[in-house]
């Protein structure tokens, strides 16, 4: 694996246990010799991922749209920083050429990237491993709503496989190397 897409919370009003998380997982994927690409920020999980990746020598890549620039949430030492125009940019440059997407917690911005990724792998549009870092059971109720969404037949049981949930960022790497092959005809069977 090359790139990996992490999506995760620009909030610094947090429990530490999400950011010694987001440090765990930046030191997992620097050991692995990944680049990271991410939201660019330098303010809550964004700025701890980034601040990991850069003390361990790793390689991370921000993506920001401009208005968020303006308003200088961008992180000021990224190796990168791609300044594009709008946030359908910015979540279609998440995904170009990226090997694998973790979900830390976060909010509704994370909630809906990660909601998008999924749905564009059930159309094919994407085949890469997803990770969902379930820290002490933040995505429980999200899970579950998926679950049931399979339960009551909006998605089919396959698509449960579109996904893998680890504990604990040491666990990250092993599922992106363990995760179900997709298919980029999936959109064959994306239809209930």
């Amino acid at each position: 694996m090359l790139q990996i897409c992490v999506y995760c919370a620009s909030s610094d009003k947090i429990d530490p246990k999400y950011f010694q998380a987001a440090d765990e997982l930046a030191g997992e994927l620097v050991q692995a010799g990944v680049q990271v690409i991410y939201g660019g920020g330098a303010k809550g999980l964004m700025g701890k991922l980034a601040d990991g990746v850069l003390a361990r020598n790793g390689t991370i890549i921000g993506v920001i749209p401009e208005f968020m620039k303006a308003v200088e949430w961008d992180h000021p030492r990224a190796t990168e920083m791609r300044v594009v125009p709008d946030m359908h940019t910015r979540k279609r440059a998440f995904l170009e050429g990226t090997d694998g997407i973790v979900a830390l917690p976060g909010g509704c911005g994370t909630f809906e990237e990660l909601l998008e990724a999924i749905t564009w792998k059930r159309l094919g549009l994407v085949t890469c491993p997803i990770i969902v870092v379930n820290t002490e059971g933040y995505y429980d109720p999200l899970i579950q709503m998926l679950e049931r969404s399979v339960a009551e037949n909006f998605m089919r049981a396959e698509h449960l496989q579109m996904w893998s949930v680890v504990e604990r960022p040491d666990q990250v790497m092993q599922a992106l190397q363990d995760a179900p092959g997709w298919d980029r005809n999936a959109i064959g069977f994306a239809a209930v």
